[in-house]
């Protein structure tokens, strides 16, 4: 099972998931038909089929397209909304892909039809992989746009949080480096998340991905797996875990924005001096 990083839009990724031995493909969250498909051609695969996580148009907004382009494709997923729907999927629902094997993990909180898929080949000495969506970042998690604390501390610790601890996670954004500030704003002594964050910028000044990350390590940084620890429970001033998880995610929502980077013909404009009028008025 080789796993296919592909970077799209502005910080999205989809995954094209190849299983070697019969050079069939799945993709995971295909927003960007027509780079899969140069992906899909120059590995000399076949697409059989996409697995959709959420509805949202960043993660879903290419399913028609290739439903068009690609006949006969099955497109996977657990919410109406998602375009060109041919298989809706339930909780622990298990799929085969030639030796490839995935379960569904239904994560409802970011969307009310959110949908995780863990895969893995029997007797394969490599790790599993999560595919985690809007549901869990590296160093962060997904917004509570149609669900609840409870919900999301519920996928976090008895879905997500207990699949074996060597699963690499594949989830949908590169926002490391955010996640991981804030997380350094928690907890400023934790060195695993100081590390990673020096990590993650090198990684990210070399416009490279941060994923994936596993599990094991997520528990080490990430503090919306670490609501029962002592220093997640002072900074949120809670120490019932949902209120602690709620608390966090009110917090990182208000945490402070990136700056914004200058509008390119703005600053033509200023090269050219064409605001030169309107400044120099007193």
């Amino acid at each position: 099972m080789k796993v296919k990083v592909i970077s799209v839009l502005e910080d999205n990724y989809m995954y094209l998931v190849i299983e070697e031995s019969t050079r069939d493909a799945v993709a995971v969250d295909a927003a960007v038909p027509k780079r899969l498909l140069e992906i899909v051609r120059k590995e000399d695969v076949v697409l059989r089929a996409v697995l959709t996580t959420h509805h949202h148009w960043d993660h879903a907004r290419g399913n028609e397209e290739l439903a068009r382009l690609c006949p006969g494709l099955r497109v996977y997923g657990a919410d109406e909304r998602i375009g060109a729907l041919t298989h809706k999927v339930t909780h622990d629902q298990e799929l085969t892909f030639g030796a490839i094997r995935v379960r569904c993990l239904f994560t409802p909180c970011h969307t009310s039809g959110h949908m995780c898929y863990f895969m893995w080949e029997d007797g394969s000495p490599d790790a599993p992989a999560l595919f985690s969506g809007d549901t869990l970042f590296v160093g962060g998690c997904g917004k509570f746009f149609e669900g609840t604390a409870e919900q999301m501390y519920a996928n976090l610790t008895q879905i997500l949080g207990a699949l074996p601890k060597e699963t690499k996670v594949f989830c949908g954004h590169e926002c490391t480096v955010r996640n991981l500030k804030f997380a350094l704003k928690v907890e400023p002594e934790n060195e695993m998340v100081k590390k990673k964050l020096a990590w993650a910028k090198q990684r990210d000044d070399e416009d490279l991905p941060t994923v994936p990350s596993t599990l094991q390590e997520e528990f080490l940084y990430n503090p919306f797996l670490r609501v029962m620890e002592e220093p997640l429970q002072k900074f949120t001033g809670k120490t019932d875990p949902v209120e602690v998880l709620r608390t966090l995610r009110t917090e990182k929502d208000n945490f402070k924005k990136p700056k914004e980077r200058p509008n390119p013909q703005a600053m033509l404009a200023f090269d050219w001096g064409l605001f030169n009028p309107f400044l120099e008025k007193k």
